[in-house]
């Protein structure tokens, strides 16, 4: 009786179902934890988001706690200590786009005064409200991960590409996608309030 009903993607993992019941899909608007999202986003291409969450914590540790000053810091001999570290994902490519990813960030947040500022003007400054009957309706990308894409790739950013860009945006709020059975579904009876 008590059952919450979760998009199914979440599955019955506990540690997915927490992430389903208390991030995704609410708005981020902390510069430190939307860098931990995009440098999670990047890792997590070509793989499931929940081996990314399995690795959170490592992620952690290794990227000195997501602080962007310090990863864009990080000298060869860092970044081919990370390479060893059976923690998080070994790619040499996702490693190193961290750090460049990094610089870019500081770039933003000097430019814009805050990272926030910069990227929730891709959706006018409010969370895009959707109202899917389906996983299968919600898509890869929108128009709005398109600009982001583009824009984020002309100031230097690596792994953002339109299906990177959709993905961080749901994880960070910019757009709610829980579909109308969840519970957490904008409308209807379970949904919840969000700030």
């Amino acid at each position: 009786m008590n059952e919450k009903k979760r998009c199914a993607w979440s599955g019955d993992d506990p540690l997915y179902c927490a992430y389903h019941d208390t991030e995704w899909g609410v708005p981020v608007h902390d510069d430190h934890r939307l860098f931990e999202f995009l440098i999670l986003e990047g890792a997590q291409a070509g793989l499931s988001w929940i081996t990314v969450l399995r690795k959170r914590d490592n992620y952690r540790k290794a990227f000195s706690g997501f602080d962007p000053i310090k990863v864009a810091r990080f000298d060869e001999a860092r970044r081919e200590r990370l390479m060893q570290n059976e923690g998080i994902i070994r790619n040499r490519l996702k490693i190193e786009s961290a750090v460049i990813n990094a610089k870019a960030f500081l770039k933003v947040q000097k430019e814009f005064g805050s990272f926030d500022a910069y990227i929730w003007s891709f959706v006018g400054g409010k969370p895009l409200i959707n109202s899917w009957a389906t996983l299968k309706d919600v898509p890869a990308s929108t128009r709005e991960s398109d600009a982001m894409s583009k824009d984020l790739k002309k100031r230097g950013f690596k792994f953002v590409g339109s299906t990177i860009c959709y993905a961080f945006m749901q994880a960070c709020g910019l757009v709610n996608d829980h579909v109308s059975d969840c519970y957490l579904a904008p409308q209807g009876a379970g949904s919840i309030g969000r700030s």
